[in-house]
This record gives structure tokens, sequence and C-alpha cells, in this order.
């Protein structure tokens, strides 16, 4: 699950990260009075869960209320890399002498934990790596040690802050590192981290992503759930049981197992460079069951993007059996007939595996209408990639 500024902001709050946590609001009145309330000049800040906000117009200054109210009238229904800002943060300017990053993350790879900072904050950590990569500083950490003051100290000098913030920036660490390990999250990143006038040190600036597999020890997570923010069809999938992600692309994907899906996304993407840049429109794994109500279900996520031009169903069967994987598919085509959704975008269907004859005959058999059956991975992946880009065209 990924945070919200002013949620990242509360968890700083809980574990002693200076920080200032500012004025929600859901409408201009509400700026206004969080201005009011703060008083002096203040920022105005789209809570959207993406990066790039000041770019794209969802920071601004306000210097009294009435125009705080102004800002937010001009942010709250904007679009931010497709999702809609229903809520802007009223905070305090602060009087900023420098600007830092720092980030904990899982380090996947390695097996491990990884510390990424810099004495260049403010901007994206990328384009600071890509312009100047020895202003970033990057410390493994071993799970089991974890950070201690020594390390927090082995951070910051491998970062290079300044001498005269050591003692903060140490201070800084081990209470970030907290929030790490104590709210099980996968990334935590402050950005900009900020030496204030006062020589202080705050976060101004906070994304926190949540490991979801641990939110049976976290009940309290469900006040974060933002179901109004949420992509409606990654919400319907969520009600249904399935792993769905959200892309920006044309053709549909549905596979059984994680790692399948991924290649799926991979050898899609690589098709579509031949056929006008189509790209994955999701992730989406139907796990190792694919009864008819399950396929059903996918189809109908996947079909409710009006951005999907054609769907590829890549199964690879093992302990259920492409037969049973076919039947799901026709049984899944009469039920959203059924519910007044009849298929109508053609589907591309790669079986392989156990009992991979059998579905294939039963598909063959069937006749659905726009059912297109390949044999190999990477020739229904073009064969999908190709009839998007013609659907597309098309309008």
């Amino acid at each position: 699950m990924d945070l919200m500024e002013y949620q990242a902001k509360e968890l700083f709050a809980k574990h002693g990260v200076p920080v200032t946590l500012g004025v929600v609001a859901t409408t201009p009145e509400e700026a206004r009075a969080g201005a009011q309330q703060l008083g002096g000049r203040v920022v105005v800040k789209a809570q959207v869960k993406a990066g790039g906000r000041g770019k794209a117009g969802g920071v601004k200054l306000a210097d009294d209320p009435d125009e705080a109210a102004s800002r937010a009238g001009d942010i709250l229904g904007m679009q931010i890399k497709g999702l809609t800002v229903h809520r802007v943060l009223v905070a305090p300017t602060a009087e900023i002498a420098e600007e830092y990053y720092f980030s904990f993350l899982v380090d996947r790879a390695n097996r491990s934990y990884l510390c990424i900072a810099s004495v260049e904050g403010g901007v994206e950590i990328e384009e600071v790596a890509h312009t100047n990569p020895d202003a970033v500083a990057k410390v493994s950490i071993d799970p089991v040690t974890g950070v201690d003051e020594a390390k927090a100290l082995e951070i910051v000098a491998t970062a290079r802050f300044p001498a005269d913030v050591t003692d903060l920036a140490v201070d800084m660490v081990q209470r970030l590192w907290a929030v790490f390990i104590e709210e099980d999250a996968s990334l935590v990143e402050v950005n900009p981290l900020a030496r204030l006038g006062d020589g202080t040190l705050e976060a101004l600036d906070g994304k926190i992503t949540l490991d979801a597999n641990a939110d049976f020890r976290h009940p309290e997570r469900d006040a974060f759930d933002d179901s109004a923010a949420a992509d409606p069809l990654e919400r319907l999938a969520r009600d249904k049981d399935l792993n769905y992600v959200k892309l920006d692309g044309q053709v549909g994907i549905i596979g059984n197992g994680a790692g399948l899906v991924m290649s799926t996304l991979d050898v899609v993407a690589y098709a579509g460079e031949r056929h006008g840049g189509v790209k994955p429109a999701n992730f989406l794994d139907i796990g190792g069951g694919a009864s008819a109500e399950v396929m059903a279900n996918g189809l109908e996520i996947v079909l409710g993007d009006p951005g999907v031009y054609a769907v590829f169903v890549n199964v690879f069967g093992g302990i259920t059996a492409c037969d049973s994987v076919a039947d799901g598919i026709v049984a899944a085509f009469r039920l959203l007939e059924e519910r007044g959704e009849p298929v109508t975008k053609p589907l591309v269907v790669r079986l392989d595996g156990n009992n991979a004859d059998a579905g294939r005959r039963i598909l063959d058999d069937a006749g659905l209408a726009g059912v297109e059956r390949v044999d190999t991975m990477d020739g229904a992946a073009e064969r999908a990639a190709e009839l998007a880009a013609a659907a597309a065209e098309r309008g």
C-alpha cells in the first residue's frame, strides 16, 4: 500500500521524526480554514500517490487564506499521472537552507535492505544519479543487525552530510529506520529532508510503501485505505480477490502465476514495439485456480478498461489443468453474456502444460467469437499486439 504525503507524515510523527503535519482539505473552504488556522504563508499540495506533483502544477504557494482557497480550487479535481486529486495538504512554508534526500528500501536482489542518501535533494534521485552519481550514497544494511547509532553514523558519513548536522542526521536516520521496520514498510523516502534556517532537520515530504503481507499485524492500516482515490478497476479486483494492477497500455493481460504474468508483460511490450508501440494494459494474476467465475471476473475487469483493445490470456497448466482453464473461458463467455456484458474485443489464448491438447480442443470446438488460439507465447503476444494496434487505429 502506497501512502499519500499526509499519511506518511502521520507515521513519521508517530515515531518522533521531525515533521509538520499541516491541515488536510477536500474543498477550497476547508483549505481557507486551514490556512487561517496555520497563519502566514502556506503551501497547498495535491495529495495523490504519484511523484512529480510540482511539475504537474499540484504544489502552489498562497500568501493568505483567500489565496489558499483559490489555489486549492485549482488543484482539486486535476489529474496527475492519471490520478484525480481529491484532497490537498495545507502546510506552513519553511525557511529552507539546504535540501537532502534519504530513503530505506528492500533490496530484493541482494536479500537485504538498502539505504540511499544524497546531499542533493529536492529533485528526483534518478536525475541526481544520472547527472552526478558521486553525490548518491548507497549503503547496504544487514536485516539481522539493522541500523544502530554506529550504522547511522556510517550512512551520514558516506552521504557526506555537513559536519554541523551530523548529530541531527544520525538521530533522523535512526528514527526513519524505526518507521521502516516497525511499520513493516518496503520503502520509506524523504525528499526533501530539509535543513531549516534555524539549523534543524525536518522531513518536508514523505513517501511510504507498506508491505501488504504484514497487514494482519497492523489493523490500524484500514484508516489509510482511500477508496475515492483508488483506481475503480483495482478496487473491483481487490473486492474479487484478484491480483490486478492497471498500467497504461492497450493489451489486456490475464495469466496464472505472478512470474508468468511478468514474463507476459515483457513479451507483449517487446512485440508492441513492432506494432505502433502498443503496451500491456495491466497485470492480472488469476492464481492457481481458473474456474469459470474467476475467469469471468478477470475478463470483466480487464475489459472494463476502455483503453484495452485486445486481451492475451496466457496460461501454463500445472495443478490447474489447461482443459479446466479452457472450460473456464467458455463458461466465462456465457456468464458475461448473461450479465449483459458480452465479450466484443478479440481474445488471444495460449495454453501450455498439463492437458494443453485437451484445452485447445475445447476452445476450438467452442467456436467463441473473437477468440484466437496461438500455441507459443511469443506468437500469441505478437498476435495480441497486432490486433490491439489495428483496433486502436480504427478508434
